[in-house]
């Protein structure tokens, strides 16, 4: 048998050198997946740990949280809304093991719910979600979390809250459970504070509405109103500083509300405002150039239009110039010079001025004005003090800020303007410094003393219209009005207070008409807002008072009559 030929010297050694080299990796790839797992086995104690740490700082409200709303700002940086986390309690009614416990603890631990409502909902079999309680306290959201129920669970949400209250209520509005908007800037600007991030800041002062709502607040009490409104407005700028309603309410709770509460008094109620229309109807008769502040007019007459017959209420029976009748607030003497530049001019101007349409705000509640139709020749004479037409406080504030301002109409805004807006001009300029002048004489002399303070130039008008009632006026019940102006020489700010239905008292000698009862409330909130805004007292001899108001009188000299 022939034999193998010979294998070389090294080929046993090569093939020993392979085999330690293959069990060399085996070792090499056991010992790195026993590192693997090691390493795992290690970490995952950590990360359990990491990921309880991290649900309970959910739960805590501690991580980064996109609130639904923005924060809401007054014009300082003061808070009036924001959001507060909370948990709401829901249930699986297929999960929840016993009805009965679980309603005998709920009810005990949430003495709002009713135990018939929780048991119907609990064994509804068709249903996989039921809400059980919105908005838990962080008290009951401990307890529930206490009782262990099978089947319940708690969902993070938010609500939205009003760290002042009722303060600036009607402006702000307020939220549902779902924080969506349902009245005032919530509602009004429901998309924007929804989207953007960073706050919204309000014209609003809140200093200023405490002062208007304090001061309004007490001759609503005194003289047994039904409610009151007001405003703090800007005349440069059409920022309204201020918007007070009364009655009010808390915007946290408003299911508590009535509805009388809840209705916004200084831009959805439209009124006939009464002679403070004369303000507007003296600056269209100068503008128009029928009559200046001397012209004489017949204040003696009554005049009758068919079955109407327009007359003063205790007037002078005497020929009076415009300044006179600006000053003792004649109907008669309005009519005249309405009838003088007649009704079609009459509705240009005030269209011009902002009150035959319903003009735009923030908010959703701005009523629209109610006006004469058709408008005949008896409506230009009753227009021109104020009757046969309705508006909204706002509208008026406005409108009464051009004509004594700068002649130019600035849209009013419950937003805080970082730039000038746009204006449109209503009458001349050397028109709105005559206006002035008349504001300030029915200050100092006419039917708005009561309005004055001591060191401040304030202008104004009073206003007091019998409200409709039953197709008729009413002469018992009233809206008073007072609308102010100051400082009178270089305006600034324009102030109204309304009150609804106030009632005569022994001090106003029985009177409930505005000069009594509304223009010391304009006069209380000048009196308190001047030194906060940094506006100085003068006296009559300054050279500014007297290069607008002219040279005092001798009885003036002493300085101005107190309130």
């Amino acid at each position: 048998m022939p034999q193998p030929p010979p294998r070389p010297p090294y080929a046993a050694q090569d093939v020993l050198k392979r085999a330690r080299q293959r069990l060399a990796f085996v070792r090499f790839g056991v010992a790195m997946l026993f590192t693997v797992v090691l390493v795992q086995l290690w970490r995952l104690p950590f990360e359990h740990e990491g990921k309880a740490s991290s649900k309970r700082v959910a739960q805590r409200g501690e991580v980064n949280f996109a609130p639904a709303r923005a924060n809401i700002l007054d014009r300082n940086g003061q808070l009036l809304a924001t959001n507060l986390v909370t948990y709401s309690l829901h249930a699986d009614p297929a999960q929840v093991l016993d009805v009965d416990e679980a309603v005998r603890k709920l009810t005990r631990t949430l003495p709002g719910l009713n135990a018939k409502t929780l048991r119907d909902r609990l064994e509804d079999p068709s249903r996989r979600f039921v809400w059980i309680q919105r908005n838990l306290t962080p008290q009951q959201f401990d307890a529930v979390n206490r009782l262990g129920l099978p089947g319940f669970d708690c969902k993070r949400e938010e609500r939205r809250v009003y760290p002042l209250g009722r303060t600036a209520a009607h402006i702000l509005g307020y939220t549902d459970v779902d924080t969506r908007g349902v009245a005032g800037i919530e509602k009004g600007l429901d998309a924007a504070v929804r989207k953007q991030r960073e706050p919204l800041y309000l014209s609003v002062d809140v200093r200023l509405q405490h002062i208007l709502a304090d001061e309004l607040q007490q001759r609503v009490e005194r003289f047994n109103a039904l409610g009151g409104a007001g405003l703090v407005f800007d005349i440069q700028s059409g920022e309204i500083l201020a918007m007070v309603s009364l009655p009010d309410f808390d915007p946290n709770r408003p299911d508590l509300a009535s509805n009388d509460a809840k209705f916004n008094r200084a831009s959805l109620g439209v009124y006939e405002m009464g002679s403070t229309f004369k303000v507007m109807n003296s600056a269209i008769a100068f503008d128009t150039g029928v009559a200046n502040p001397d012209t004489l007019v017949d204040a003696i007459n009554p005049i009758k239009v068919g079955r109407f017959t327009i007359d003063d209420y205790k007037g002078k029976n005497r020929m009076m110039s415009v300044t006179e009748v600006f000053q003792h607030s004649s109907n008669l003497g309005s009519a005249r010079m309405a009838m003088a530049f007649g009704g079609e001019v009459q509705q240009q101007y005030l269209r011009a001025f902002g009150l035959l349409s319903r003009q735009p705000l923030e908010i959703p509640e701005v009523g629209e004005p109610m006006l004469p139709h058709p408008w005949r020749e008896v409506s230009t004479m009753t227009v021109s003090f104020g009757h046969g037409i309705s508006v909204n406080a706002v509208q008026l504030t406005a409108a009464v800020g051009a004509a004594a301002g700068n002649g130019r109409l600035i849209p009013p805004t419950l937003l805080r303007r970082e730039r000038p807006a746009e204006s449109v001009a209503v009458v001349k300029p050397e028109v709105a410094l005559q206006m002035r002048k008349l504001l300030y004489a029915t200050v100092e002399e006419g039917s708005g003393t009561h309005a004055a303070v001591s060191g401040y130039f304030i202008g104004g008008k009073t206003g007091s219209a019998e409200k409709l009632s039953d197709g008729g006026y009413k002469e018992k019940k009233l809206l008073s009005s007072f609308i102010g102006v100051f400082p009178v020489y270089a305006p600034r700010y324009a102030v109204l207070a309304i009150l609804d239905e106030p009632k005569g008292i022994k001090e106003t000698y029985g009177y409930a008409t505005g000069g009594w009862t509304a223009a010391p409330v304009v006069g209380g909130v000048i009196e308190r807002m001047a030194p906060l805004l940094g506006i100085e007292p003068k006296e009559r001899t300054d050279p500014e008072v007297i290069a607008v108001l002219g040279v005092p009188k001798i009885k003036e000299q002493v300085g101005v009559a107190g309130r």
